[in-house]
């Protein structure tokens, strides 16, 4: 124990806290309050939580002298129980801590009472609930009392020890609730035994279920001056207890509503059981037994006449002896007894005139080394306060474990050791003893144990650790040739558990100095993993393409997190070591540019293969093409390519044929380069790949030309393609008929037929005259005669059909004479009040009332205007404003531009006419007016304005336009806040 500061002090509390009302002979406390009896029958109460005292005279009334025999108060000192002895007998009072009056408790008449169970799971400050009451007859009696009432609810008997009867000498009560329901555990002792009690239900009936049953109980005999049961309550939970008998102190642990068996079974909730022998408290002399106790959380309180001896629980050694200040009067008597308050934490003790207060000091303050030196690690361990004294915990242990040549076990609580013991001493531990397997252990707990912020010392112990993996991974393999092929050997285990240490590690270990050792131990495969686990995929994928493997280095590149750029860099390798599986791959890889493997597919096409080997390169880029609709030149040019070299040109022609162009509208029909497609064709002799290639860049001549020399029927198909040119188109059928000619062998007869049956495949196009030139000069016309009277029969069938044309043409024309000749007599009738659509004046008003147009010829009166055949009327001038107004700006103008030249045209005719020019000079003049009106009426009455187009456009037009904003705001209504009136409403 700590020399330094006593754990256990005594202070001297109340002097004369009998108060004259005669000696102390018995005292109870809770919560600050302290109760005292007295030899004159006297009950005093001291609250010190509020500094003040009561006292009341428990004798009044009755005969002799009478003492106070025992008091008792609840854990909240609210309640207080007092028996009073004497010549009447004795009596049991209640008090309240509000009431000013006890009040006996009649049915307990002639019963001394000894002990009191509070219920402290349920006990209020206005109500007891269930109390248990001892008395020295050996019975138990349960009470209960509201403070409302001013009286006792009930009171009950309960149960009496008959085996033996004897005085009750000590009394405990604890609930607990189990499965819904209430289970009471109590204890009680006599000078020889400790009884136990529990059930479910009410306490009576816990006790009524003891009458056909045995009850359990403990029996120490001996003689003891005063026999004591005692609770040490933690949070309202009484944890353990002590029990001051004859034999010594029996006490253990408390484990309360633990178990759930039913309320007839005997159950023991009493746990690690010890007994304190009396020889312990003295040394050498004869055993003296305490005549009272206090129970604390890890010591008792024994009082061995004047002083207080206390004894360490769990290690059963005397740490502190108390001695107490008394008066010379009250020291013969020595200190009466000891008591304790579990609310507060405090202890007392008191003679016939004096309280004592004894304080706790952090009493579990050396409990680590009580239990270290027991060897109870674990408990020792939950006691410690600080890490110093974890680390002695620690060491201790490490010390021992070592010692026996544990050294496993020694590396862990080694690595737990923080402060008293450095890092370099425990590794020489190691390394003095050859332990290379446990220093590694230790390094890895001490791993386990660093904080995040030692980032130096973690990596160096990593590398460290690393390194003594690889060193033991060698001597495996020394000391057993065969552990590579067996799979549950030590070194298999090891090398699984180094890839878990560096998989862990992978953050804290130094990436290039890792590299360097496992290269240094030959560790491959340990450094290709290494390397996967820290991203250098590069190194990964280079050992497997040295290894043959193929699919693995494809796997590794195939990982979201891998750089596609590393695809294009071993492209070259993959493919010319496993082109099945690359292809594959690269099918699988999205966002992989062909482009960039257009290198590695051209050096795996220019290495030979077998005939019936599927060509890998050009099903990746038949995948590209058809499927990823691709539109980069170089991959088609390279897919064309890889076509044109093979020998069935099928494919070639198919590709050459399909049109790829999927992108903007107008965009190409393909991707590849025309002329280079044409050049690599005539290197390899694929004609007809070249007559389809001429035939797409138009070149149509030459297409056809080289397609005689294929195949005849090939360049008819050419020439069938030209649709648009019918002079091209029958300038190509010419080559073809000159061809067809001039490789005819056989007779002059057979030629002829030949030549004329090809005049009929081309429809008409070419006739025995386009023909004859191909033919020899010597050739008979006779031979002709056929071909010949045919042709004159089609020209004169076609002269025919001219001449018909021509009589409908004429008299079609003669027909729109007619027409246009009614035309001008046309004429319309309208109503003598018909009104002008713009204006709504009468049509047939004077102009002088109107205003005659200038550039309109009058008539008679009346102001010119315009009539539709739907019905609508318009005056000249009001159409003109009207379309004006409603057409485009620039239809606008020129309206205005025409009706301008007529009336300059008109100002003119009018100054001449007053000039007396001839008649003949205002011809022309007179024409270019009716020319100009004629622009003018097409211009404004080509169309009703009600009826066509204007109209239907005026319906996507604003109804108001933007420079008429003034009528909008002449529209909106404003509020008038202050002219509102309320208009009542008549009903």
């Amino acid at each position: 124990m700590d020399q330094g500061r006593q754990v256990f002090t005594v202070d001297l509390l109340e002097r004369h806290a009998a108060k004259g009302r005669g000696v102390i002979t018995c005292m109870a406390a809770g919560n600050d309050v302290i109760v005292l009896g007295t030899s004159k029958g006297w009950v005093i109460r001291h609250d010190f939580g509020v500094g003040d005292s009561f006292e009341f005279d428990l004798s009044a009334g009755r005969p002799g002298d009478q003492s106070i025999h025992r008091v008792f108060v609840d854990p909240g000192g609210c309640h207080c129980i007092a028996t009073i002895v004497g010549q009447g007998g004795a009596e049991t009072f209640y008090t309240h801590a509000k009431w000013t009056k006890p009040r006996v408790l009649s049915k307990l008449k002639g019963l001394v009472v000894n002990v009191v169970a509070w219920n402290r799971q349920q006990i209020t400050e206005v109500s007891t609930k269930e109390v248990i009451l001892g008395t020295d007859n050996g019975q138990l009696h349960e009470l209960a009392v509201d403070e409302k009432d001013k009286k006792e609810k009930y009171i009950k008997f309960l149960y009496e020890l008959t085996e033996l009867p004897e005085a009750l000498m000590g009394l405990q009560m604890e609930t607990a609730s189990v499965i819904n329901e209430t289970r009471y555990y109590v204890m009680a002792v006599t000078p020889t035994r400790l009884y136990s009690f529990t059930g479910f239900g009410s306490l009576e009936t816990v006790f009524a279920s003891y009458l056909d049953r045995a009850v359990h109980f403990m029996e120490l005999p001996g003689d003891i001056p005063n026999s004591e049961l005692h609770f040490y309550i933690k949070q309202r939970r009484a944890v353990h207890f002590a029990w001051l008998s004859g034999a010594g102190i029996y006490h253990g642990g408390l484990n309360f509503g633990g178990q759930q068996s039913s309320s007839s079974g005997n159950v023991n909730f009493i746990e690690n059981k010890a007994l304190l022998n009396y020889s312990k408290l003295s040394e050498g002399v004869e055993a003296v037994k305490p005549s009272s106790i206090a129970l604390s959380e890890f010591h008792f309180l024994l009082l061995l006449e004047n002083k207080v001896k206390v004894v360490n629980r769990i290690s059963e050694h005397i740490i502190e002896e108390l001695q107490f200040d008394q008066t010379s009067d009250s020291a013969s008597k020595g200190i009466i007894g000891l008591c304790s308050d579990a609310t507060a934490g405090l202890f007392y003790a008191y003679d016939q005139n004096s309280i004592f207060q004894v304080s706790i000091n952090d009493e579990g303050r050396d409990m680590w080394k009580v239990y270290l030196d027991m060897k109870e690690y674990a408990a020792a361990l939950a006691n410690c306060r600080d890490p110093f004294q974890r680390d002695q915990v620690y060491l201790v242990q490490a010390e021992a474990a070592f010692s026996s040549k544990d050294y496993f076990r020694a590396s862990s609580f080694y690595a737990k050791i923080n402060y008293i013991l450095s890092f370099e001493e425990v590794t020489l531990k190691f390394i003095s003893a050859g332990e290379q397997d446990a220093l590694r252990t230790f390094l890895l707990r001490k791993l386990d144990n660093l904080e995040k912020d030692d980032k130096c010392q973690i990596t160096m112990i990593s590398t460290w650790a690393t390194e003594l993996y690889l060193d033991k991974i060698n001597r495996l393999l020394l000391e057993d040739d065969s552990a590579l092929e067996n799979s549950n050997s030590e070194y298999q285990s090891i090398i699984q558990e180094f890839r878990a240490f560096l998989s862990d590690s992978q953050d804290v270990l130094d990436e290039t100095t890792t590299m360097k050792l496992l290269e240094s131990y030959g560790r491959v495969e340990e450094m290709v993993y290494f390397a996967s686990l820290k991203g250098q995929y590069e190194i990964v994928v280079h050992h497997y393409i040295q290894q043959g493997e193929a699919k693995k280095a494809l796997e590794v590149l195939q990982k979201p997190s891998v750089s596609v750029d590393l695809q294009y860099k071993f492209a070259p390798d993959l493919i010319a070591l496993d082109a099945y599986e690359t292809v594959e791959s690269w099918m699988a890889t999205k966002n992989l540019n062909p482009r960039k493997l257009i290198p590695a597919m051209m050096r795996y096409s220019s290495e030979p293969h077998a005939k019936n080997e599927t060509h890998e390169v050009i099903k990746y880029l038949e995948f590209c093409v058809h499927k990823l609709h691709n539109e980069d030149p170089g991959v088609h040019n390279l897919l064309l390519s890889l076509y044109a070299k093979q020998e069935d040109d099928s494919s070639l022609l198919r590709f050459l044929e399909c049109k790829f162009g999927k992108g903007p509208e107008n965009g190409p029909e393909f991707f590849y380069d025309p002329k280079y497609a044409l050049r690599l064709c005539l290197k390899e002799k694929r004609m007809r790949a070249c007559v389809h290639i001429y035939s797409m860049m138009s070149m149509h001549e030459e297409a056809v030309a080289l397609a005689l020399q294929v195949d005849p029927e090939l360049a008819m198909a050419e020439a069938d393609k030209v649709e648009d040119d019918e002079d091209l188109r029958k300038k190509l059928w010419l080559m073809i008929a000159k061809h067809v000619v001039e490789q005819e062998k056989g007779t002059k007869r057979e030629n002829i037929r030949m030549a004329i049956a090809f005049l009929k495949e081309t429809d008409g196009l070419l006739k025995i005259e386009d023909i004859l030139p191909f033919f020899p000069d010597f050739a008979l016309i006779d031979d002709f005669k056929e071909a010949i009277c045919s042709s004159l029969e089609d020209y004169n069938k076609q002269i025919e059909t001219l001449k018909e044309e021509m009589n409908d043409t004429t008299h079609g024309a003669d027909n729109i004479r007619n027409d246009i000749s009614a035309l001008a007599q046309r004429c319309t009738v309208i109503d003598r009040d018909e009104e002008c659509g713009v204006c709504r004046r009468k049509i047939l008003n004077t102009g002088r009332e109107f205003g005659i147009g200038r550039g309109y010829t009058s008539v008679g009166q009346m102001a010119p205007f315009y009539v539709f055949p739907c019905g609508h009327a318009f005056h000249a001038q009001c159409l003109i404003a009207h379309v004006t107004r409603c057409t485009v700006e620039t239809h606008a103008e020129h309206i205005l531009d025409l009706q301008k030249q007529l009336t300059l045209i008109s100002g003119e005719t009018r100054r001449e006419s007053n000039g007396n020019l001839a008649l003949e000079g205002t011809i022309p003049s007179m024409t270019s007016v009716d020319k100009l009106r004629s622009q003018l009426d097409d211009a404004i009455a080509s169309e009703c304005p009600f009826c066509g187009d204007l109209m239907i456009r005026e319906i996507s037009l604003p109804f108001i336009h933007p420079e008429e904003d003034q009528h909008v705001l002449s529209w909106e209504i404003k509020p008038n806040v202050g002219s509102q009136r309320s208009i009542p409403l008549s009903v």
